[in-house]
């Protein structure tokens, strides 16, 4: 149950309705119309297609979605992807060609300011 070698598979040609949620890996080639809730890493392959919203820990996106992503670590836009939606995530790349539309949010930055070091405070040997 915990093996990382896991993966569900939705092949071209078939249509998902309806959420899903998994723990392990999903890669999509066909057509899901709801939403994907993942622990694991998710890829959208070329002719991969979600219509609606995305939550998982990475993602490498080559086909298109319609809906919003929230990506816990690095989301992928492949050269092919088509994005339309909101997206959060914590580190993006995208490839030349990629097509997005919609907002992004990076979630990996602080807004405090960092505290000065005190002189006398770093010379001090405990």
């Amino acid at each position: 149950m915990d093996s990382p070698d896991r993966l569900n598979v939705i092949v071209d040609g078939s249509k998902v309705i309806g959420d899903m949620i998994t723990e392990s890996n999903l890669r999509v080639d066909g057509v899901v119309d709801g939403n994907i809730s993942s622990a694991s890493k998710v890829v959208v392959g070329a002719t991969g297609m979600i219509n609606g919203n995305l939550t998982c820990s990475d993602a490498d996106i080559e086909g298109a979605i319609k809906g919003v992503l929230k990506v816990e670590g690095l989301l992928i836009l492949r050269s092919n992807s088509k994005i339309e939606g909101e997206i959060t995530t914590s580190k993006l790349q995208v490839e030349e060609g990629a097509q997005f539309s919609g907002n992004c949010s990076m979630s990996n930055f602080s807004t405090q300011a960092t505290k000065p070091v005190d002189k006398k405070q770093e010379d001090l040997v405990y």
